[in-house]
């Protein structure tokens, strides 16, 4: 007897549409699952580069401990150790952003797998800050690439009914990857030379992603986006789906849906695009060609911009203080309780990942926000009691604690909104035809939000102080509640064809 798996339909046309009908929602996980968890390693390599970080500079500029006859770092240096990751993301972005679709998905991620190994192997061998500072950089360059293609990638390969679940999980795979560099810091913090261990656990992980991406398709949405035959896009189609597209007629239709959507786009963006944005379409800007673009542009620029801009950077720096003045931990214990916040962090991801195809998207975003505004007031309320307890040389045990209690319920609170929530929508929104652009554009905003943030929290701080500080950030919070729930649309269980039609009838 045939296996039921592979005759149920996955849509049917429905007028000028297709639609996904009744069953059609089975996954063949083995499939769907290789072209996920290969993706997701390269968000993995980078969470363990911000774990690893901090035990990085505490070993590299330990006199016992460097290893080096160059550890005296300044504190300039020390934030070029750190940042020029950052600096290396934010030009591969840019290069995605100009010809990611031309290279396509799966070459990007192997591009990031070679900088990823590359710049791993080379940090585990720097002689000097220059070499290092170098491959920082290229490792950065990988951060770029991988965070651009691996969201699009597994948004177009995944099963709709599934599609939040594994955008949401690379997220928490992220995040494991962040509990991987603070265990590596803990594990390698007290050997000689064991930084360069700790830049050197992800060459492995490197050689994995590019040994595993060498094994997939490419995406059929980019396919046929680039131009290959339906022929072609049906192949890759079988291939990441498995038995959920094992009758070949009814993969054939969608993939028809899917080739039929994008010569729908082509056909209203040439009519709603002026003379302007002909020229913007030459010069390969397509994003900017159509005001049918304007929306998902807002939805997602917003996301990556609030999710920034609402006091995580502040929050989580000043986390082993707050677990401190709470009588939690020393400070030779702060290895030890970032462990502990990674681990919580990765909890409640999984609670989003778990929830995100039940309760949806917005749901969690309004909820998990407005979570994070009342943390952020909670914390404005201690910080006034721990400067008054200090300014009367008191112990302000009590505010201490309610600062502790605070950081749990917004890094809670952000982990099953922003964390992840905000990535997957990135992933889901932009039509197919500026779906590389966009995504590469908000991983610029993304991380250029970071380090602005960075850049300007501590001139803010000295200046206002901490109590102002997160009172600004809450009064931010307020301001993302509002933008999610007036722009931000439900896409729970959409084709990524039915998101894209919402932009056709604004």
């Amino acid at each position: 007897m045939q296996d039921s798996r592979e005759t149920e339909p996955l849509v049917e046309r429905q007028g000028s549409e297709f639609k996904p009908v009744q069953g059609s929602d089975k996954v063949d996980w083995l499939a769907t699952g290789l072209c996920f968890i290969f993706p997701a390693v390269g968000g993995l390599l980078f969470g363990y580069d911000i774990g690893a970080s901090s035990g990085v500079l505490a070993s590299l500029t330990n006199p016992q401990l460097s290893g080096t006859d160059w550890y005296a770092l300044s504190s300039f240096q020390s934030g070029l150790v750190v940042s020029m990751s950052l600096l290396g993301a934010l030009l591969g972005s840019l290069i995605a952003l100009a010809s990611g679709n031309r290279l396509g998905r799966r070459t990007e991620l192997l591009m990031a797998a070679g900088l990823y190994g590359v710049g791993a192997g080379g940090l585990g061998v720097a002689g000097s800050l220059g070499p290092l500072l170098a491959c920082r950089v290229l490792y950065g360059l990988g951060i770029g690439f991988a965070m651009h293609a691996a969201p699009a990638y597994i948004a177009e390969t995944s099963p709709p009914s599934v599609r939040g679940l594994l955008i949401s999980l690379k997220e928490a795979i992220i995040v494991g990857g962040i509990l991987a560099g603070y265990f590596a810091g803990y594990t390698f913090i007290d050997e000689v030379g064991g930084w360069r261990s700790m830049y050197g656990v992800a060459a492995p992980l490197a050689l994995l992603l590019g040994v595993g991406m060498a094994t997939l398709p490419e995406s059929p949405r980019w396919l046929l986006l680039s131009g290959a035959s339906r022929q072609e896009a049906l192949a890759a189609l079988v291939r990441c789906e498995g038995r959920r597209a094992a009758d070949l007629t009814l993969a054939a239709a969608e993939v028809d849906e899917m080739a039929d959507n994008l010569q729908l786009a082509a056909a209203s963006s040439s009519s709603s695009s002026s003379g302007g944005g002909g020229l913007l379409s030459s010069l390969g800007l397509e994003l900017f060609s159509s005001s049918r673009y304007y929306r998902p542009l807002l939805v997602g620029m917003s996301l990556m911009l609030f999710q920034q801009i609402t006091g995580q950077p502040s929050v989580l720096y000043y986390a082993s203080q707050i677990f401190e003045r709470a009588g939690f931990a020393g400070g030779k214990d702060a290895a030890g309780v970032a462990v502990l916040l990674g681990s919580f962090k990765l909890l409640m991801t999984l609670v989003a990942v778990a929830s995100v195809d039940k309760l949806g998207r917005r749901p969690l975003l309004l909820f998990g926000v407005s979570g994070m505004v009342a943390a952020l007031l909670a914390l404005t309320a201690a910080q006034g009691g721990v400067d008054a307890a200090n300014a009367a040389a008191a112990g302000g045990t009590g505010a201490a604690w309610l600062s502790a209690g605070a950081l749990l319920l917004y890094v809670g609170c952000y982990q099953i909104s922003f964390g992840p929530i905000s990535w997957l929508i990135v992933g889901e929104v932009f039509p197919l035809a500026v779906r590389s652009q966009a995504i590469a554009l908000a991983t610029f905003v993304n991380f250029a939000s970071n380090f602005g943030v960075s850049l300007v929290l501590p001139s803010l701080q000295d200046g206002v102080g901490m109590q102002a500080t997160y009172g600004l950030f809450a009064l931010i919070g307020v301001a993302a509640v509002a933008n999610i729930y007036y722009n931000v649309p439900e896409t729970k269980n959409k084709t990524l064809e039915q998101i894209e039609a919402l932009w056709r009838k604004d």
